[in-house]
């Protein structure tokens, strides 16, 4: 729910009071930056996002319902569906849900299930680390560069299967299998971490 001053502010926005926009976009600027940052990985792309989220909203403000919906919590809804575009553009996928995020205002967790969240992460990180090594290294010994090269263009870099079949010489079969033998032993190996 929106405050009374967030209310002023963008009652003064709908008049056209070009001061308190500027108040709003030197307030939000900065975090709005380094939310989509923390996503993308990429300060030109996230600079980017943050001017597309500001005009998102001026565009959007004859729909905004201040009474619902805190305007920090829509600038950021709004960055948040941006950052999800610009990843689909590029063929990659947001790590996670936007809507899901518990870093963006108004979606606010009780502490004892964020601590909870965070053991989780921090294990299947751990587990996938494990994993990833183990099969790296497996590939390694058998000379299966190709494989490596593949998944490291995938995932790492996070490029579609079309260009991973370009840059490799290889078809997108040879690539969609070779991302496939991946995600079965991680899947594998998950299926084991719970059975333990």
């Amino acid at each position: 729910m929106n405050t009374s001053a967030d209310q002023n502010l963008i009652s003064s926005i709908r008049k056209g009071e070009e001061s308190v926009w500027k108040h709003v976009i030197e307030t939000y600027e900065g975090r709005l930056q380094a939310f989509a940052y923390s996503r993308l990985n990429n300060k030109a792309m996230a600079e980017d996002i943050v001017q597309e989220t500001f005009i998102g909203f001026l565009t959007s403000l004859p729909n905004y319902d201040d009474k619902r919906t805190s305007l920090e919590s829509f600038l950021f809804r709004i960055a948040a569906y941006k950052i999800t575009d610009a990843l689909r553009k590029q063929g990659r996928r947001p790590s996670m849900a936007m809507d899901d995020d518990p870093t963006i205002p108004g979606r606010s967790r009780k502490a004892s299930s964020m601590a909870r969240s965070r053991e989780g992460a921090d294990r299947q990180k751990k587990h996938l680390l494990e994993t990833l090594s183990e099969t790296i290294r497996q590939w390694r010994d058998e000379s299966d560069y190709e494989r490596i090269k593949c998944c490291e263009l995938l995932f790492v870099r996070g490029l579609p299967n079309k260009k991973v079949s370009e840059k490799l010489n290889l078809t997108e079969q040879q690539v969609a299998n070779h991302k496939q033998a991946l995600l079965h032993k991680l899947k594998d190996h998950s299926i084991t971490d719970r059975s333990d």
